[in-house]
């Protein structure tokens, strides 16, 4: 097979289009990334089961994405399937939405109160297929220009958009754009790629419904009132308690916290007060990570704090807390504000503090594109519990306080505690309703002045989490029932669904080690994501640039491919697991330990090299396929598998998807046709 441009496959299909094949590529491309991420977005700011579980809206959008390259050549229709299905959607979803829930079978929802809205069996499966359907329309535009184009010249450009669609999405979330701006540019995309012809149809099928998204979304902007910060939908009201001013904050639909005057939080609640009485230091210079809307600075600075740092995540909570708080704790002269990560805070910063506070360090989300991570996860670690005792000045301590709801969390924590500070913490049980506690620890011993001593774990107490396996909140080394129901029910979708949309399963059957690069491939990514996460904080924008990263990686594996000799196959083979042994090898306490310009260096070697590799031998293989359309389709439903395998950290850890990975090439590698070995 050379790489001499094909004629459409279809009639009707790509050769009418006004747009020359190129742009249209990047710009369906584009479309299809961005669409994703404002799907994984949105239904999780509205639909509670969401938030812990993005990565079904990831599943979703691959398996659509995988029929969408399947179904090119099995149909001439244009996809006007698509803005339908999305408009029923975004109805559905605004229509009932799921505000809050309680924890279900290990996954724990700490600040649930109650359920409103259809229960996780009903909303998860609609969203799930619904996603699908709707990526499978901007896959197949996508798909129909491969054979229009050399292979690689369309995988280039393919991920050219792709980086354009992260670009896009990522410049909205810095301007905190309102989830209309997305339908507007979703209608936009629609009216310019798909054909307008026959009129009556183009119309009824995608202006229609694209316009609709538009005015639904546009309500829901006006009505709620809502800021929407990069990882919430933020609302808030204001009223009196007691003759007290309250702001009352919900984000996607969960109450989260309150900005109140310092002096009424201390009368109401005494875990806000304990730290300061179990610290025996003054607290001159306190750290807080989770500072929010501002309450436990106003408190820090009654207590007589002369400096603090206060670490928020997100910036619209902070500017919330700026502008709502009664005591304006902000404006304070001896307060400084970091928008940060506070696991990254604490490694880079070279002040020491009289005391450190995590209050109430709860995201109620996860990280985009890693099945369990969620935004606070390497904040309690045991690796992260000894960050904060070396930035405790001589004599300082370390305190955390929440609402834990089960005792063995609390025990888990204060175990923790014990391990990174050498000796038992004061443990205050405040209240048993919630297990609201305060755990606090001295650089030593005589640096916490406990009411009682903590008489110790009980029995079946599991083990401090770590940062390979950082998931405080699930008690057992193990895969939840729910997920693993869910994900063998997404499985068993996907399977019938591929029958259906691609016909046999023979038309793949010789890219099978093509669907094994795929689903090793989602593997690394996720690898290195949480890598990042760890080394440079769960933020954002480090969110956004390792997900662009990657795409750079893969276009800088093909354009070599494209323009260079590359060594054959094995001999690739064998450096991606060279570089699967050196990420195995560097342990990422090392790299914490390094200057952050060296870390950066030396992450970016490390997590990418097996990246580069492993696309080096995607671009080579997918070169010399008989059928660009249905091979590359094989590959995302492979990408769609690794997704699943991912919850697979929850019992073996990050550090073992690279073993998992390893395992997947090694089968891809002897699933080889010959003439690829040759």
């Amino acid at each position: 097979m050379t790489l001499q441009a094909r004629k459409p496959v279809e009639s009707g299909g790509t050769g009418g289009h006004w747009l020359a094949v190129r742009p249209r590529l990047i710009l369906a491309s584009a479309f299809m990334l961005f669409l994703e991420l404002a799907l994984i977005r949105w239904t999780g700011s509205n639909i509670v089961h969401l938030s812990y579980f993005t990565n079904f809206v990831l599943l979703g959008s691959f398996l659509g994405i995988g029929l969408g390259f399947l179904r090119v050549g099995r149909t001439t229709a244009q996809p006007y399937y698509s803005p339908v299905v999305l408009f029923g959607l975004v109805m559905v979803v605004l229509a009932f939405p799921v505000t809050v829930d309680r924890d279900t079978d290990g996954v724990l929802y700490w600040t649930s109160l109650s359920t409103v809205g259809p229960p996780a069996w009903i909303s998860l499966p609609i969203v799930f297929c619904a996603a699908a359907l709707v990526l499978m329309g901007p896959a197949e535009l996508v798909g129909r220009c491969f054979p229009e184009l050399p292979r690689l010249e369309a995988y280039r450009y393919d991920l050219i958009g792709s980086l354009t669609g992260i670009a896009v999405f990522t410049g909205l979330s810095f301007l905190s754009a309102p989830p209309v701006f997305w339908g507007i540019l979703a209608a936009a995309a629609y009216a310019v790629l798909l054909v307008p012809r026959p009129r009556a149809a183009y119309i009824g099928l995608v202006a229609v419904p694209s316009l609709a998204v538009v005015g639904l979304l546009l309500a829901e902007t006006l009505t709620a009132g809502a800021l929407w910060s990069p990882y919430y939908k933020v609302t808030h009201r204001q009223f009196e308690q007691l003759g007290v001013p309250v702001t009352d904050i919900s984000v996607n639909g969960i109450p989260h916290q309150q900005a109140v005057p310092a002096h009424a939080r201390l009368q109401w609640e005494a875990q806000y007060g304990l730290p300061y009485e179990r610290a025996a230091a003054r607290p001159d210079d306190v750290l807080i990570i989770g500072a929010g809307s501002g309450t436990d600075v106003s408190i820090a600075l009654s207590k007589g704090a002369r400096h603090v740092d206060a670490v928020e995540i997100d910036p619209k909570l902070r500017e919330l807390g700026g502008s709502t708080h009664p005591d304006k704790p902000y404006d304070d002269p001896r307060v400084t504000t970091h928008v940060t990560d506070g696991r990254a805070f604490l490694e880079q910063t070279d002040r020491s503090y009289d005391l450190i506070l995590f209050a109430l360090p709860d995201s109620l989300t996860l990280v985009s594109g890693a099945s369990s991570l969620r935004l606070e996860s390497y904040l309690f670690t045991e690796e992260a519990m000894r960050a904060a005792r070396e930035r405790l000045k001589p004599g300082g301590a370390f305190s955390m306080y929440n609402y834990y709801r089960e005792s063995w969390l609390v025990d888990r924590l204060a175990t923790t505690a014990q391990r990174a500070f050498g000796h038992a913490p004061c443990v205050d049980v405040v209240s048993t309703t919630g297990q609201q506690a305060v755990i606090t620890a001295g650089a030593t011993p005589e640096a916490q002045r406990c009411g009682a001593p903590w008489a110790g774990a009980a029995a079946g107490t599991p083990p401090p989490a770590d940062d390979d396996r950082p998931f405080l909140y699930l008690k057992d080394r193990t895969i939840p029932s729910l997920y693993l129901v869910t994900l063998g029910l997404i499985l068993a979708v996907s399977l019938l669904a591929v029958r259906v949309v691609a016909g046999p399963y023979r038309r793949m059957r010789p890219y099978a080690d093509l669907f094994l690069l795929g689903v090793a491939f989602l593997l690394l990514e996720t690898k290195s994501v949480t890598g990042f996460a760890l080394l440079f904080g769960t933020t954002w924008v480090v969110n956004a640039i390792v997900f662009a990263g990657v795409l750079v990686a893969v276009l800088a594996a093909v354009e070599v491919t494209r323009r260079f000799r590359t060594p054959p196959l094995p001999v690739m083979y064998g450096v991606l697991f060279a570089g699967l042994l050196l990420a195995w090898l560097v342990p990422n306490a090392w790299l914490l330990s390094l200057p952050v310009p060296v870390r950066a260096v030396a992450a970016v070697i490390v997590a990418f090299l097996p990246i580069f590799a492993a696309n080096v031998v995607f671009a080579k293989r997918f070169a010399d396929t008989a059928d660009a359309t249905t091979s590359f389709g094989a590959n995302l439903l492979g990408a769609m598998v690794g997704g699943c395998l991912e919850y697979l950290a929850l019992v073996i850890g990050y550090q073992g998807l690279l073993i998992v990975a390893g395992v997947l090439y090694l089968g891809a590698f002897l699933l080889l046709p010959r003439r690829a070995l040759a």
